[in-house]
């Protein structure tokens, strides 16, 4: 059968299926990435077709593959013929859905196959092989694990493939020596005995996607554009309490809000893990920061600002009174997570309050188009983690050219951080043990990028459980890098990093 033949859509698939199976033929399922075929593959594929009749293997759309943000290496078009043109497979179909459980029920499969790694179900962090095994059974089928060769893809891709940049190909090389893989998940797995306070401003983050016009308004020099969509993230310290929330048991929000009818949108994009401590502002507005977006790139055109960053002793007192209520359980907590974004929500008393706090504090102050230059990080006198970028360090200390260790051990000696770390965007990450006086530098970890905004926030929810626990610095810089690389890899803040998506990613940069 030629190779088009073979390749199927699942509706079509479906009614294939159903005649060979009145004829009397045993329907074989196979699914997975297939990204690198290998032996392994091979004989998987031989050993599914021995069960029965006719083998169906379908593949995992490009856009579900969650092994890292430049994996597949294979578009899901090619891996498909790659895998049609093997003489055992019958059929193939790219899939529709994340994992195989839907289309097991769509294609009613005698025998669902899968490799001997899958066998030991507990090891899937996706946890998509009990939801396999549950459907296959719901139709009548069975599931069914080969027993042949394995190798890992991600091994042969890593090893023979240019995925990650050349820095970050010597730096994994360097770093699998030191760590493997279930042993960085594990400690990961242990934040989740973690309580958390976070305390930031709330920004919601629109966006509105347009076509650009071909030219410019005859009687204007403006951009003229056509809408097509828009949606809305929770971003700000909503984002990363959501971070939080996916590694850390229980998550403290405290957050202000304008009485502007925004409530309910705030509470159904919370996790369940996260206690929201939600404060209404009557003298300002919630913050709302929309980007004009050329659909067609990603690209922004324009942004716009909905905002009153005017300090209220009023709001001040609020929070101060949430705070206090909160003193009475503070040694209960592990971490308290300071983002500031310079909107006039942390003032000089709060500042101080906050820092009175005997708990393990960690801080990051943003400088961003609305506060250029005056919102330092050196506005706290002290905190166990700073997190920032190369640009907020230069600026607290007024130097644009010195060396950036140096201006690093100052910050240390000033605010008396034991461990820094400063993203410095295409450069990677460096981080720093103040008791040791050692630095790490951790290169980018991915070639894709579609958004950058949010990815500094996931970097700090990601790192400041792991400093507080005492994870080492060079592994809080490589756990924050693959967090940043997951979260360019969507726009904005539509998406929280997850567990298992991490997981994957980890799974595949130390293989």
């Amino acid at each position: 059968m030629a190779l088009n033949q073979k390749i199927k859509n699942l509706d079509e698939l479906v009614l294939i299926l159903q005649k060979l199976k009145n004829e009397g033929k045993k329907i074989i399922h196979c699914h997975g990435v297939f990204d690198l075929m290998h032996p392994g593959h091979v004989r998987h594929f031989h050993a599914a077709k021995a069960l029965g009749d006719i083998l169906v293997v379908t593949v995992t759309p490009d856009k579900y593959v969650n092994k890292g943000p430049d994996r597949p290496v294979f578009t899901e078009e090619l891996r498909a013929e790659t895998i049609a043109a093997l003489e055992c497979v019958n059929y193939v179909a790219i899939n529709l859905w994340p994992k195989a459980a839907e289309t097991i029920i769509k294609l009613k499969p005698d025998i669902y196959v899968k490799g001997s790694d899958y066998a030991e179900a507990d090891k899937d962090e996706t946890r998509g092989i009990f939801l396999e095994r549950e459907a296959v059974e719901s139709i009548g089928g069975r599931i069914h694990f080969t027993d042949e060769i394995t190798f890992s893809s991600s091994s042969l891709i890593n090893e023979y493939f240019e995925v990650y940049p050349e820095p970050a190909k010597n730096f994994l090389k360097n770093f699998r020596k030191q760590y493997n893989a279930d042993e960085v998940i594990a400690k990961l797995k242990n934040l989740k005995n973690l309580k958390v306070l976070a305390i930031g401003e709330t920004i919601l983050d629109e966006y509105a996607f347009v076509a650009a016009m071909i030219s410019k308004p005859a009687k204007g020099n403006h951009i003229a554009a056509r809408f097509l969509s828009e949606e809305t993230h929770a971003g700000g310290i909503l984002a990363c309490a959501n971070h939080l929330a996916n590694f850390c048991g229980e998550v403290d929000l405290i957050t202000t809000i304008g009485n502007d009818g925004k409530e309910e949108f705030v509470r159904s994009h919370l996790k369940s893990n996260i206690n929201l401590n939600l404060i209404i502002n009557d003298e300002a507005p919630t913050i709302i920061k929309k980007r004009f977006v050329d659909n067609a790139f990603l690209n922004k055109l324009f942004e716009l600002y909905t905002i009153n960053d005017q300090p209220s002793s009023k709001l001040e007192r609020k929070i101060k009174n949430c705070l206090n209520d909160a003193i009475f359980k503070i040694r209960h907590y592990d971490l308290v997570l300071v983002l500031d974004y310079g909107h006039g929500l942390f003032t000089p008393s709060l500042r101080q309050l906050i820092c009175a706090m005997p708990q393990f504090l960690a801080v990051n102050a943003q400088t961003n188009a609305a506060n250029m230059g005056f919102n330092l990080i050196t506005k706290y006198p002290r905190a166990n983690y700073f997190c920032l970028d190369d640009r907020e360090l230069r600026m607290a200390f007024a130097d644009n050219h010195g060396n950036i260790r140096d201006l690093i051990k100052n910050l240390a000696d000033k605010l008396y951080g034991g461990g820094i770390t400063v993203t410095r965007g295409h450069l990677g990450a460096l981080t720093y043990d103040a008791k040791r006086q050692e630095f790490f530098e951790v290169p980018v970890l991915s070639q894709k990028i579609v958004d950058t905004t949010g990815a500094g926030d996931a970097f700090l929810a990601l790192t400041a459980p792991c400093v507080a626990q005492g994870f080492p610095m060079d592994l809080v810089g490589f756990i924050g890098s693959a967090a940043g690389a997951l979260a360019v890899g969507y726009l904005g803040n539509r998406s929280a990093v997850e567990e298992a998506p991490l997981y994957k990613f980890i799974t595949a940069l130390l293989k």
